[in-house]
């Protein structure tokens, strides 16, 4: 536990440039004391003491305004940077060098059971307000835009952004252009009524002059 504790204040020194030092960063970030009020809640949730387990959670929740799950896996060397709004799902699994960013989701879709939380890859940066949603995985490196809702799989070293989340670039190389692919479904309906418009009035026209 105390290993994982460093590894989340190296990565919090690492990501952070405002951080000045270890001892202020255990003190005051909220994500770090997030994370450590987990680590002791997934403890107690492996051993079945699981109300013990949520009590905790939420305790976290009410200091920090981040809540995790007792049951999500996460690695040491973690970042959640401001976390204000940040929800990790039961079955979520984090690898180390993940970094989040404020109003984050990683949640489910629905009642469904099993593995119904994302899985995050190593190095993975989540922008503010990204929401991950489902039991897919999102792959090594990949980048989530602020605002993204992602609902399927994510390729190692990929960009997303938009709603719902596209891929629109991996290892740097741009693989869609974002704005070729936006439509207006309203702009789309009034073009459709107006060229019916036109052949109604058409057809009106022709019978008048017969």
């Amino acid at each position: 536990m105390f290993k994982r504790l460093r590894a989340d204040i190296r990565a919090a020194k690492a990501n952070d440039p405002a951080a000045r030092n270890k001892f202020e960063i255990w003190l005051t970030y909220s994500g770090v004391k997030a994370l450590s009020s987990h680590r002791v809640a997934h403890f107690f949730y492996k051993i079945k003491l699981k109300l013990l387990a949520r009590i905790i959670s939420q305790f976290a929740k009410f200091r920090t305004g981040i809540e995790i799950h007792p049951a999500a896996k996460i690695a040491g060397g973690v970042f959640i940077d401001h976390g204000s709004g940040v929800v990790i799902g039961e079955t979520a699994e984090i690898e180390e060098g993940v970094v989040i960013y404020q109003g984050v989701t990683l949640g489910g879709t629905g009642k469904e059971k099993g593995k119904r939380h994302p899985t995050i890859k190593r190095g993975t940066i989540i922008s503010a307000g990204a929401k991950i949603l489902g039991g897919f995985t999102v792959g090594e490196y990949a980048k989530i835009g602020a605002g993204a809702v992602v609902l399927e799989e994510v390729p190692p070293y990929a960009t997303v952004v938009g709603i719902p989340g596209k891929v629109v670039r991996i290892n740097g190389e741009k693989v869609c252009d974002l704005e070729q692919e936006k439509t207006d479904p309203v702009e789309n309906e009034i073009a459709e009524l107006k060229a019916r418009i036109a052949k109604l009035e058409e057809q009106i026209n022709g019978k008048d002059g017969k």
